[in-house]
């Protein structure tokens, strides 16, 4: 069997900047597969020991309760020490966004129902509301029932609820504007996917609203204003301009020729649940955080020889920086049939920047 550096026919290689879908709309498109089916396919021929791996880690169970318990005990010491605004904020964004999105990336694992098991929904849906509460906006069930669509239809421009609509792609090109962007992020993912591909209101999600403003509530009568400033300040600085953020640009936007998927291999995975482990995790979403490591030690040759992060501050760095990226790179795999020959030179590049890499 070929080596994914050999192998370039993969729809997972073959992704087109957004822009380029926005210039061309008038062309002949069409959604072939999901971009990691074949790559599943073939790892799984190869190594079906893989299969041993998939289930479910209650363990994350303790680790977001600790989280949880940690943010209303800074509650506490806030509510007692009354910082000022500006000591409330740097702590807000050094401390509480960090924390935040920790939790949000424990919803996103829950969501998947790797806490509990597929056989116990429900309890993975209150775990997920549980870690919510500090976060003070309830996401926790809306996110859970757009992000399956963003898996079924990864670079589908419509259906893939993460990919920024065309007015996004439009108007933030310019370093300034990119900027604004991503302080604006918390909104605009939050918003989208009403925008894109509304769906209606579950009990569920009333219930998670219902336990947020009853958390908020009691945050504010037993220890103020401030202590509930700091989560909410917290949750916005962490979902925009923070390093936590920036696997929601290395993720699937287009740093390396066609490739559609891109994973993180840093220090911050400890605390994002290994969503950097990002191939991966689209690769496998029924094994546990805790156990895509291994999927990547068992199979190397399908991901070592691939562009990755290493950095997520040089990530978001590069996003603001560089003309070649924004919104408008995000990846789109509907395949243009009325071109075919623009992916000759997606795979041509593709395949010179994984052969070098392979060969270290």
């Amino acid at each position: 069997m070929n080596s994914p550096a050999e192998n370039l026919r993969w729809s997972f290689f073959n992704a087109l900047k957004l822009s380029m879908k926005l210039e061309l709309d008038a062309d002949t498109w069409e959604y072939n597969e999901e971009p990691h089916v074949t790559r599943r396919r073939e790892i799984l021929a190869k190594y079906p020991q893989i299969k041993k791996l998939m289930g479910y880690d209650p363990r994350i169970a303790l680790v977001v309760s600790a989280e949880v318990l940690i943010q209303l005990l800074i509650c506490q010491v806030i509510s007692q020490a009354n910082p000022s605004w500006g000591w409330l904020v740097l702590l807000a964004y050094g401390v509480g966004a960090t924390l935040n999105h920790s939790l949000a990336s424990a919803i996103h694992e829950i969501g998947h129902n790797l806490a509990f098991g597929h056989k116990r929904p429900w309890a993975n849906r209150l775990l997920s509301i549980w870690c919510n509460l500090p976060i003070a906006i309830p996401v926790a069930i809306s996110y859970k029932k757009y992000h399956t669509d963003h898996h079924r239809w990864l670079g589908h421009d419509q259906n893939d609820v993460d990919i920024p609509t065309g007015l996004e792609a439009r108007l933030f090109r310019h370093p300034a504007t990119k900027l604004l962007w991503l302080c604006a992020h918390p909104f605009i993912h939050a918003l989208r996917p009403f925008v894109k591909s509304p769906k209606p209101t579950t009990p569920w999600e009333v219930f998670n609203f219902a336990c947020c403003l009853a958390f908020d509530l009691a945050v504010y009568k037993f220890f103020g204003v401030k202590p509930l400033c700091y989560l909410v300040i917290g949750s916005l600085f962490g979902f925009g301009i923070h390093p936590m953020a920036g696997h929601f640009i290395s993720e699937h936007y287009l740093f390396s020729g066609g490739q559609a998927t891109h994973s993180y291999y840093g220090p911050m995975n400890a605390l994002l649940f290994n969503v950097g482990y990002h191939i991966e995790h689209h690769d496998f979403p029924y094994i546990p955080y805790s156990r895509l490591p291994e999927v990547r030690r068992i199979a190397p040759e399908f991901y070592d020889p691939l562009p990755h992060h290493s950095s997520l501050l040089r990530v978001l760095w590069d996003f603001i920086t560089k003309d070649q990226l924004g919104p408008h790179a995000r990846g789109v795999t509907n395949e243009n049939k009325s071109n075919p020959e623009l992916y000759k030179d997606v795979r041509k590049d593709m395949a010179l920047r994984i052969r070098p890499v392979a060969t270290q």
